[in-house]
Formats: structure tokens, sequence, C-alpha cells
């Protein structure tokens, strides 16, 4: 609602204050004219938006949020300036004889406007620049105040969230920011989940599953957005497209999109590379007990797993298959599919 108020506004303040500097440019015109103009279209701009089509506003809306800042700044920027010179002009030429004088304020008011709005827009990299050097120089004087933390949206895949271990995480408080899921990975949620597939309909609901648990537990907070890329078909494609766009990140499981992102410069956050940081440190030399679950691709191996499903290859252990049996490590191998620990029973017949 708030923020359906807000475009409301601006496009009531917007019109309004361009046609009250138009009609005051213009000498002739009755006592007041602008006054009464200016508040008619702001009563007509801030009333009308519910009773027309809601995709205009829902698409200005959109624009607004999506926009980067300094794109706004400096349109903004080139509209005041605009406005301001163009205003400079008229009042010389409202002193030429009529329709001169009458139509020419206007005409060149609207044409000095685009044309600085236009040129500071496509300037705009060199605009931040000078604000930002401008800027720093000020602070340089001024009492250095505290940093304020702004909260860092992140995007969400659908691979991560079929995956459910992100529930878990956001649950814990370790990401900060907002989790964001767009409308279009709700909406591949939903088509997976009615699938006639099983197996492709079982991930689907578990996706829709964690995100409602997400919802409701996460002590990050979670939300559904309508962003897109228009001009962009795959879904992988549309996430890289917005989180460019957005600066923001992605949190996924999916080793494509992985690559693909990072190579676009694309910040990525892998939860199966998360999931190796954290598991325990073993070290050669360290004994612990593990149990001997199958045969290893190497003739008397024996392979057995931790809790946390890193494998584990004893030599010498196949004739401990279906026991317990104690082992010192010998080395630990770090995949790209995970953590691997080789070793070796700690002495002959101590299984269980």
């Amino acid at each position: 609602m708030g923020r359906e108020f807000s475009v409301r506004l601006l496009a009531a303040v917007i019109p309004a204050a361009i046609l009250w500097v138009l009609i005051d440019a213009v000498s002739n015109h009755p006592a007041h004219l602008d006054v009464i103009v200016a508040l008619a279209v702001f009563v007509v701009g801030l009333l009308a938006p519910p009773f027309l089509p809601g995709a205009p506003v829902d698409r200005a809306g959109r624009l607004l949020r999506e926009a980067p800042i300094e794109n706004v700044a400096s349109l903004l920027v080139g509209i005041g300036v605009g406005l301001a010179i163009g205003g400079l002009m008229a009042i010389p030429l409202s002193q030429l004889p009529a329709p001169a004088g009458t139509w020419l304020p206007v005409i060149g008011l609207v044409v000095v406007t685009l044309f600085t709005a236009q040129v500071l827009f496509n300037r705009r990299a060199d605009l931040s620049r000078f604000l930002s050097a401008r800027v720093g120089t000020a602070l340089t004087t001024a009492p250095v105040e505290a940093p304020v933390a702004v909260p860092q949206r992140v995007l969400l895949d659908t691979s991560a969230i079929i995956d459910g271990r992100i529930a878990d995480i956001s649950a814990t408080g370790f990401i900060s920011g907002e989790l964001v899921v767009p409308r279009f990975i709700l909406d591949e949620l939903q088509h997976i989940a009615d699938s006639p597939d099983l197996l492709r309909r079982n991930r689907g609901r578990r996706g829709l599953d964690m995100l409602n648990r997400m919802s409701k537990d996460s002590a990050t907070p979670v939300s559904v957005l309508d962003l897109d890329a228009k001009d962009v078909v795959e879904v992988d494609g549309k996430l890289v497209q917005i989180a460019k766009r957005c600066g923001c990140a992605i949190i996924t499981n999916d080793f494509n999109l992985n690559r693909v992102a990072e190579l676009q410069g694309v910040t990525v956050l892998n939860v199966n590379q998360l999931a190796n940081a954290v598991k325990p440190v073993v070290l050669p030399g360290e004994e612990m007990a593990v149990h001997i679950i199958q045969q290893g691709k190497e003739i008397n191996q024996g392979v057995g797993y931790l809790d946390d499903g890193t494998m584990i290859v004893v030599e010498d252990g196949q004739r401990f298959l279906n026991r317990d049996v104690d082992i010192i490590v010998t080395r630990v191998l770090q995949t790209v599919a995970g953590r691997m620990i080789f070793a070796h029973p700690k002495a002959h017949g101590n299984g269980r």
C-alpha cells in the first residue's frame, strides 16, 4: 500500500509542478490560473489511478523500485536544472509581442528541460563521480558519523529452495538483508508441483513447503516480488540479469548457473560450498569409529560415511563390511564433489 501511494503521489506532483511552471512562464493569463490548474491536475493524478488499468501504475512502480539510484538522481537533477534555465529564458521571451510572447516561453521551457534531462542522464556516470568528489571533500572537514547498514537483497534460485537447507540456514539468522523470490521462480515451482511426473511433482511440492516454512520461521525477511527480465526467456538468464541490474547476490545449488553468474560478475552464494566449509575438520593421524557399509573401488577397500555425509575410504577395510571399526585418518582430499577421507584400520581384528 505504501509503494502504491508513493507512485500515485509522484504521478500527481510531477505533472502539477510542470504545468504550474509552464503557465507561470506565460505572462498573459488570468490571475491564479497556474495555482488552479496545478491543484486540479494534482487532485486528478492522486485520485484517478484506482479507476485506471493497473498496468501503467504497476510498471511505473516496478521501474522506480528496480532503477539504479544514480539513474533516478541524474534524471531528477536534469529536470530541475532544465526547469530553472527554461524559467529564466521564459522571462525575456514573454516580453515579445503575441503570439510569440505567448508560446515561445512554453516551447523553450519544454525543449530546454528535455534537453538538459537527456544530457545529464547520458552523463550520469560523470555526474556521479563529480558529486562523489564534492561530497568526499566536504566529508573530510565534517564530523565522521557511524555508517548505517543498508539491508542487502539476495535472490533465491529454484534449486536452493527445493534443496531445503536454505530454510534451516535462514532460521539461524546467519543471512543478513532480505531473501527475494522473483515471481517467475514461484511460477516455476508451481509448474513443477503440477507436473505429471511423480518425482518432479514431489520436488515442486517440497519447494513450496520450504518457501512457506521460510516465510513463517525465517529470521531473515522473505519477499516475493514482481521482478522480471522481459528480454530473457530462460529462468537462469532472468536471475542473472536481475542480479546485475539490482546489485544482488544469488543463492543457488545449480553448478551451471553458478559458473554463468560468476562469468558475468554476479556474486553467487552456493549452499553446497557452505556445507563443505562448515564440516568438521579432520586431520591426518586422528582416530575415529566408522561403520563400513560397502566395498570400495579398489581391492580390499571398505567405504563408510560420517554423520554429515563425508565419505571415508578405509584401506584393507572390506573384511569389516557391515561392522564398526576404529580407524586412523591418513589423508584428507578436497574435491569438487566434496571432501573425502582416507584411513586404515587402527589394529587388526578390532571390529566390533
